[in-house]
């Protein structure tokens, strides 16, 4: 069993083929696999199979550490198609894939880099509950946290829903001062499965450092704080943007953000009817074979 480790701004997942896989890859499976004990260890295995779209290269499925399957990875979606280029699956420097979410159509920059087109965002979707039609509003921390909210946290969380791939939950903060303060393990899991989500939800909290640059912190669903997250800086700069946030526009229309996350930058272009490209960076981190042990503890996981 051959994979590969990739990381994105140290959002690391592991790559395997479908085709190429011992065993079928199952929830099970793939917390084996995310274990950093009992397995190789990462934030999540991008599974790559044959195209099942004419004029595809491929289909890519994003399994999380929780053995949870997510709808898209800003991240991981720019690492299988880094992967895909390099293990000559194309050669064309603009192609498509798809995912749960559907179509992605990345344009190749570099060896490392790549833009891609993550479709259009939305602020209304069956994955938020809330009653205001424009996705805004309001968490009450008593009711998000059974233990109560940290003695330097609101007692009221204002937030964006943005559904761009995954269901986004942004919250937006005062100053850096306060948002490098959250304890994000304690706040984020009531957030994540709050009512009003009933798919569960990631979370970004973003401060403004200066217009068109913002500050992000992340929550993901199934995986908890992370470095870095694609849509979770894309539900960010989307929201920041509905705010009046931003730049002042980029020569097509719309706005350009940079997003500084733990693990480095992202640029998110959000066009004036909520269309996102996302563009960053993704490298190897070694390619590798699974022992024969790790793979007998595979089989005997459903």
């Amino acid at each position: 069993m051959r994979f590969e480790k990739w990381q994105a701004l140290g959002n690391d997942y592991l790559i395997v083929e479908r085709d190429r896989l011992p065993v079928p890859l199952t929830p099970a499976r793939a917390r084996l696999l995310c274990d950093p004990h009992l397995g190789p260890g990462a934030d999540g295995v991008l599974e790559l199979s044959p195209p099942t779209e004419p004029g595809t290269v491929a289909a890519l499925r994003i399994m999380n550490p929780d053995g949870s399957e997510a709808e898209l990875s800003g991240n991981g979606a720019r690492e299988a198609i880094m992967y895909l280029v390099r293990r000559g699956w194309t050669d064309r420097r603009q192609f498509s894939i798809t995912t749960v979410a559907g179509e992605i159509r990345p344009t190749i920059l570099s060896e490392t880099t790549c833009r891609v087109d993550m479709g259009r965002a939305r602020t209304v979707s069956d994955d938020h509950a809330g009653d205001d039609p424009s996705g805004r509003g309001h968490l009450d921390t008593a009711e998000t946290l059974a233990a109560g909210a940290g003695s330097g946290e609101p007692s009221t969380w204002r937030y964006q829903h943005v559904k761009i791939g995954n269901p986004q939950c942004a919250i937006r903060v005062d100053d850096l001062a306060t948002l490098e303060g959250l304890d994000l393990p304690a706040i984020g899991p009531g957030i994540e499965h709050h009512p009003l989500f009933p798919q569960r939800t990631n979370v970004s909290w973003y401060a403004e450092v200066e217009p068109g640059v913002i500050r992000a912190r992340i929550f993901e669903r199934g995986v908890g704080e992370t470095m870095s997250s694609g849509t979770g800086a894309s539900g960010a700069a989307v929201a920041y943007v509905l705010a009046g946030g931003g730049s002042g526009g980029d020569d097509d229309g719309g706005e350009s953000v940079t997003v500084r996350l733990d693990g480095g930058e992202l640029t998110v272009d959000v066009a004036d009817d909520l269309h996102v490209d996302l563009t960053g960076w993704a490298v190897p981190v070694y390619v590798a074979e699974a022992s024969a042990e790790l793979v007998a503890a595979l089989r005997e996981r459903e």
